[in-house]
């Protein structure tokens, strides 16, 4: 049996947060150990006490008791009399046509004094068996509900909506494999260096490589990284990201194309050229059959979220073992133990509506808890401007989805998480020579794709945002009313920066092609943050850990976009503006500038 106990001080996680990362702080970059953030969060000695002594009346003695090394949970064994004598239930044995039984029961009883220090018992009520994906008559009553279970776990699947979009095949690259002045057909590795002055990585000091977390069945070929080395990094040819298997994770090669490897071979391609001759992780999460979650990515992390505010959604987190299929992950929901990296970037999302607001508070919290350990999050800020993954909307009168050509704006998630670094996309336009143009050679992304921005839902305005947020609604108010998006003025924008997100030139599947999306925006920015760790490694200092509150306090380290908007739900969208806007954010990086800001911090 396992019971989470409550954990304590969340009402302080901001104020934690911004101590150490704000650049006004005498502790920046003083970051929390592990130990210390398991420790500030854990259970109040009285919670302890009181439920210990709760199983001692019920004949479970101390000495039966153990707790976890997150110290969130209290573990014992027991018989099913004891049990039922515990909660006041009875428990039965439930069979799944997969063959999996579980022990569950309808109900269960605890104390009044006793409820406010635990958040679960286990097994009680959630089975933990995964039952598979809903049938069609089951997707049509989800559909009519406000919110469809397995969202969570499908980010993964191919088609899934914050995928990359491809564009052309292309036969013959050879005019293209450094070509400065065709920047604005062809994004190759040279091109971002050039748009973003970025320095050479001249050492290898962080034992703490850049992340990159991908979700099965999306994977990386081997032959495509060769291949697009053998073209930009001839001395990477056979190099590899070092692989991080989370709950049967694997880089699988059964499945081949765009939709299976578009998304991995584009994310490692660029980081691992970038960030050259760092290493780079690849957290690969579930198994090929159930896509992991950001839940269970973050579980492998920090032991503590696994029972934190009751731990994962059992109706959108995969549950293991995976019992439906002969080769899914038998193993247990991995729980602590995988390494974190310093710089995280993912280039999936969901819609802000696609989940509970518990469910996405909780898991933003959990960010900030990791970016006080130092560590940076990034996520893309989607592909549809205004509009949800797939270009959907919201019906304001049925609170569902539309065809995308009306209706409430649709944020995604976790952009809106005030916790996070959400990266929007921007492109060098046609005609455009970026070695002679003088003025910012970038405008908002709007080919194929457009870079997503807008307006929470869910998450209050954090404070370091507060002034940008404020002068873009008071000097550049929006023709749209509260009938399309929350301009109250008082909550979480996106996207906080940007990058180039049109015509990058990957290998896919032994051949060359464009590709668009928020999903080359964040692992470019994300490279960049690596190499501004490496360059304070080198100065004896440590990471940059949550870079929000420095980056809004310093917006002349990057270059505004001042041209494009975000179109959609049949609107313009937003457009971009002199100062942050919810289309390109504070703009795209000077990573010189930024370099010398943060090497002149502690």
């Amino acid at each position: 049996m396992k019971i989470a106990l409550k954990q304590s001080n969340l009402d302080r996680l901001d104020d934690y947060l911004m101590e150490v990362s704000h650049p006004q702080s005498d502790k920046f970059g003083k970051h929390w150990t592990a130990k210390q953030v398991a420790e500030t969060f854990a259970p109040a000695k009285e919670s302890l006490d009181e439920v210990v002594a709760w199983l001692g009346t019920a004949g479970i003695p101390e000495e039966r008791v153990g707790q976890s090394q997150s110290l969130g949970w209290l573990n014992f064994d027991a018989t099913v009399a004891e049990v039922e004598d515990l909660l006041k239930t009875k428990y039965h044995e439930y069979s799944h046509p997969s063959g999996s039984v579980q022990a569950a029961c309808t109900e269960y009883h605890i104390p009044a004094k006793i409820q406010q220090h635990v958040d679960f018992v286990t097994p009680t009520l959630h089975f933990d068996a995964k039952l598979g994906p809903p049938s069609k008559e089951r997707r049509n009553v989800h559909e009519r509900r406000e919110v469809t279970p397995n969202v969570g776990s499908s980010i993964g699947k191919p088609g899934s909506g914050s995928l990359p979009k491809q564009g052309s095949i292309l036969s013959n690259i050879r005019g293209i494999i450094s070509e400065l002045s065709m920047c604005d057909e062809f994004i190759v590795p040279d091109c971002l260096r050039f748009l973003y002055r970025i320095p050479p990585v001249l050492t290898n000091l962080q034992k703490n490589p850049y992340g990159i977390v991908e979700y099965s069945p999306q994977a990386f070929l081997q032959s495509d990284l060769d291949l697009f080395f053998a073209n930009y990094s001839k001395k990477q040819v056979n190099r590899s990201p070092n692989l991080i298997s989370i709950d049967g994770g694997f880089a699988q090669t059964q499945n081949q194309s765009f939709g299976f490897n578009g998304e991995s071979d584009l994310d490692l391609e660029y980081a691992l050229t970038l960030t050259n001759p760092l290493p780079v992780n690849l957290y690969q999460v579930g198994d090929p059959y159930f896509s992991g979650s950001f839940n269970t990515f973050l579980d492998a992390l920090d032991g503590s979220y696994c029972a934190f505010e009751g731990g994962d959604d059992p109706t959108q987190d995969p549950q293991y073992p995976d019992n439906n299929f002969t080769q899914g992950y038998k193993g247990p929901d991995e729980c602590g133990g995988a390494a974190s990296s310093k710089v995280i970037s993912t280039s999936y999302s969901y819609n802000e509506a696609d989940l509970t607001p518990f469910y996405e508070m909780r898991q933003c919290q959990e960010y900030a808890k990791l970016g006080m350990m130092g560590t940076t999050f990034l996520y893309s800020s989607g592909d549809y401007g205004v509009a949800g993954n797939g270009g959907q909307c919201i019906d304001p009168a049925t609170g569902m989805y539309n065809n995308g050509t009306s209706g409430l704006f649709n944020p995604s998630f976790p952009g809106t998480c005030p916790y996070i670094t959400s990266v929007g996309a921007t492109q060098v336009p046609n005609n455009t020579n970026i070695l002679t143009t003088k003025t910012q050679p970038e405008t908002a992304c709007e080919t194929v794709i457009f870079s997503g921005g807008g307006f929470s839902n869910v998450f209050p305005l954090p404070s370091y945002q507060a002034a940008a947020v404020t002068s873009f609604l008071t000097n550049h108010p929006p023709p749209y009313g509260a009938d399309r998006f929350n301009n109250s003025g008082t909550v979480r924008a996106f996207p906080d920066v940007s990058a180039n997100g049109a015509n990058y030139v990957i290998a896919i599947d032994g051949e060359f092609s464009l590709v668009f999306g928020t999903s080359a925006s964040s692992p470019t920015f994300g490279s960049i943050v690596t190499i501004i760790n490496e360059y304070r490694a080198a100065a004896g200092k440590g990471s940059v850990g949550f870079i929000n509150p420095t980056i809004y306090a310093h917006p002349e380290v990057f270059r505004d976009v001042t041209v494009g908007g975000n179109r959609g739900c049949g609107t313009p969208g937003f457009e971009a503006v002199a100062g942050w806007d919810p289309v390109t954010g504070l703009g795209t990086p000077d990573t010189l500038k930024l370099v010398a800001l943060y090497l002149g911090m502690a």
